[in-house]
């Protein structure tokens, strides 16, 4: 609870960290401030972002746009930084210039965040225990967001086709499949559990992740999906619990979301950990009384807020998905 309050006193210049923090820094950057801000926010990033996607390179020691005569009238103003970021900058200390991930998969929305606000490189990257850690990661001056880069050199990676989940290596544009790797930096296998060893190596030495990848264009992958994180409905529709869960965590009130159902059911449930400060805050905007953090959640306002927080985030996720 007191993590970012540290933060600002220890002031990193290297953050290593999981997506769900990096979604409440978002979360409590963002939060409107009133509409003026707002618009000021909204300038200040479209004009950096569209700088990074003309390839225009962030210096990391002080996180600001180099000028350049060749690029005059592309980059966006240093004032910016001054008006807007640096008060952003400052809630990690200042001085991060950079960020990796991983551990889950991170929001292309959150890593443009990142890049953006705090001016330094964000690398994530993809690994596992079985793996020595890395299998791939993002590479330098890479733009693009939504993958995890290309393949570690101390290995090689192949997709299997899945053919049960409709995922097979003719899959066009991009062919997809379980990520498999191999190579000295894989392991012998569980100590004593020849069971469980046998389940994940292969005899040709090939480590089967159960995650789905796809291979994007310059030799990048991308994790979609999991093998055997999915279940089926009573109406027989298949469901990836952890796909919807990262889509929830994005809404500003939630901390933490956790989705259930059984092939007994139709429908899901939710259960949800509401971010305290963020409804404090919100409350007292509101101008809602309480006496206790259990009767705001019991709060009827406070309730539709949420909800209706989260059907925003869920149809814009699906929207994205459609297109």
């Amino acid at each position: 609870m007191k993590l970012m309050n540290d933060l600002v006193a220890l002031r990193p210049t290297i953050f290593c960290s999981v997506p769900r923090l990096y979604n409440r820094i978002y979360a409590g950057a963002v939060k409107s401030s009133g509409p003026l801000k707002e618009r000021l926010f909204n300038a200040a990033y479209n004009s950096k972002r569209q700088a990074i996607m003309n390839g225009i390179h962030l210096r990391l020691d002080i996180c600001v746009f180099p000028f350049c005569p060749l690029l005059e009238g592309k980059n966006p103003s240093p004032l910016w930084d001054k008006l807007v970021f640096n008060k952003i900058k400052a809630k990690l200390g200042g001085r991060v210039r950079f960020f990796s991930s991983g551990a889950s998969p991170l929001s292309p929305d959150i890593l443009d965040f990142l890049k953006i606000c705090f001016g330094g490189r964000v690398l994530e990257g993809y690994g596992m225990t079985e793996s020595s850690c890395v299998i791939s990661m993002m590479d330098e001056g890479d733009n693009l967001s939504g993958h995890v880069g290309s393949p570690n050199p101390a290995c090689e990676i192949k997709l299997v086709d899945v053919p049960e989940m409709n995922y097979t290596s003719d899959d066009e544009p991009h062919p997809r499949g379980e990520i498999c790797v191999r190579g000295p930096i894989i392991f012998q296998g569980y100590y004593k559990d020849e069971v469980h060893t046998k389940e994940v190596l292969d005899e040709d030495g090939w480590l089967h992740t159960g995650d789905i990848g796809l291979w994007l264009p310059g030799g990048r992958l991308k994790i979609i999906d999991r093998k055997k994180n999915i279940f089926k409905l009573a109406q027989g529709e298949y469901i990836s619990p952890e796909k919807i869960e990262n889509v929830y965590a994005k809404c500003r009130f939630i901390s933490q979301c956790f989705i259930y159902g059984d092939s007994l059911n139709s429908s899901l449930v939710a259960i949800v950990s509401v971010d305290q400060d963020v409804l404090k805050t919100w409350a007292a905007t509101e101008g809602i009384k309480y006496k206790d953090l259990e009767q705001l959640c019991n709060d009827r306002t406070a309730r539709a807020a949420v909800l209706s927080d989260m059907d925003a985030i869920g149809r814009e996720a699906q929207a994205m998905l459609l297109d």
